[in-house]
């Protein structure tokens, strides 16, 4: 066979061979004339096993399956299309499969009522492609024995599987469970960000509150220093103006007192208001402080939220950190889950290749136990043919016995006479002896 593939057309007799060669015979009994004079239902059976069998044997994609809600409620009554729906599905997929190797024009009519040439192009077609993976499932073998362990690495990559699932399922959760929190934390960012902005406005409100004030208390310090000392200015000029003025007359000199007098009281009332202003003075100085004492505490708030803020921005890296994470083993699960498949596929062609050695060891030992059944019935045609046989040695070896028993009995009487012979030869002897001892 060519090592590309190809259909060629075969023989109604090779198509039934292997049909039952790789079990997708509808029957035991399927025939080459079977398939010279088709029936409808054969090419259906014989693409739903191929289906089952050798595209998807998981049996993911059942034909079987149930129609959604939306289907069934379109349809009046769908129990009356359950196997037009079963035939459409069959016909779909096996469309599907046949324009992937190359053998287009399937139609439906093919499926129910396929005359004897078209019926024979498609199953040489299957027929071919099971050649054509066969072939390359020879050439793989080497590569497969090169890989002894293979089931062994497989279950380990399953339970690394099953471990990185769990993980993935735990991180999941987490995240879920974690989500109220980050959602609660977000909120609380946003409401703390809303009052980090009104208390940066009232705090360079109050700033501008403190400068303003500040200028004006400087100001009037320097108005009240200034006007402070004017008036002594003025009074030192008027005391040097009276020491200038001082004359022998009383008169003078009282008229000079009192109006120094007077002088000094409008001094007391200016001091007086002067104390009275300093005094106001000094309040709102208190005033001041307070408040600068209550602008420190809300900066040190400010600060306090700041913290929070970096905190939460924190915890939004980390997440983010998380999200990323997440985002890299959902890629390594991805490829793991490109590489189970990779071995499921290895692993049906595996299993596929021990069903046709079990296939094989099912025929010898069939063949075995059918030369084995001809082997016992000959042993026993022989085995009934020695037992006249063994009747006739027995009877010879009954014989023997009871000959032995007689000359066993001949020989003791042998015995017997021997020892007596003996006996009165002695006797004879000794006569003599005595006869000479007495004389």
């Amino acid at each position: 066979m060519a090592s590309n593939f190809s259909f060629p057309p075969l023989t109604p007799e090779q198509i039934a061979e292997a049909l039952h060669t790789y079990g997708l015979a509808p029957t035991a009994n399927l025939r080459a004339e079977d398939i010279a004079n088709p029936q409808p239902d054969l090419l259906p059976a014989v693409i739903s096993n191929f289906l089952a069998t050798v595209v998807d044997p998981t049996g993911a994609d059942d034909l079987d399956g149930q129609l959604g809600f939306d289907a069934l409620a379109s349809l009046d009554n769908p129990e009356h299309y359950r196997e037009g729906i079963r035939v459409l599905r069959l016909h779909k997929r096996a469309n599907a499969f046949l324009e992937s190797i190359q053998f287009p024009g399937f139609t439906l009519r093919d499926l129910l009522r396929p005359d004897q040439r078209r019926l024979v192009q498609v199953l040489s077609a299957l027929i071919n492609f099971l050649y054509y993976r066969d072939e390359k499932l020879a050439l793989l073998q080497p590569i497969i024995h090169e890989f002894p362990n293979l089931d062994e690495r497989c279950m380990e990559l399953n339970a690394k599987i099953a471990e990185h699932q769990k993980a993935i399922a735990d991180q999941e959760l987490a995240a879920q469970m974690e989500v109220p929190m980050v959602q609660q934390l977000e909120a609380e960012v946003n409401s703390l960000k809303q009052k980090l902005v009104e208390y940066n406005k009232k705090q360079l409100a109050l700033r501008a509150n403190a400068t303003a004030i500040n200028d004006k208390k400087e100001e009037t310090h320097r108005k009240v220093i200034a006007k402070n000392d004017f008036e002594l200015v003025k009074l030192a000029q008027e005391n040097s103006k009276l020491l200038s003025k001082i004359v022998e007359s009383p008169e003078k000199l009282q008229r000079a007192l009192e109006e120094k007098k007077t002088a000094r009281a409008e001094l007391k009332n200016a001091e007086k208001i002067a104390t009275q202003s300093v005094q106001e003075k000094t309040a709102t100085l208190e005033i001041y402080s307070k408040g600068y004492e209550k602008l420190s505490k809300h900066s040190t708030k400010i600060q306090a939220l700041q913290e929070q803020v970096t905190a939460t921005k924190a915890l939004e890296k980390e997440v983010k950190a998380r999200k990323t994470k997440i985002s890299d083993e959902s890629v390594e699960i991805m490829a793991l889950d490109t590489k189970i498949i990779e071995w499921d596929g290895k692993v049906h062609e595996m299993e596929e290749h021990v069903k046709a050695k079990e296939k094989k060891k099912d025929q010898i030992v069939a063949d075995e136990n059918q030369k084995l059944a001809a082997l016992s019935s000959e042993v026993e045609w022989k085995l009934k043919c020695l037992e006249p046989r063994e009747r006739k040695v027995e009877e010879t070896i009954a014989k023997f016995t009871c000959y032995k028993d007689n000359f066993k009995s001949f020989l003791e009487q042998v015995d017997e006479v021997s020892k007596e012979t003996l006996e009165s030869l002695d006797r004879q002897a000794v006569e003599p002896l005595d006869t000479s001892a007495t004389l």
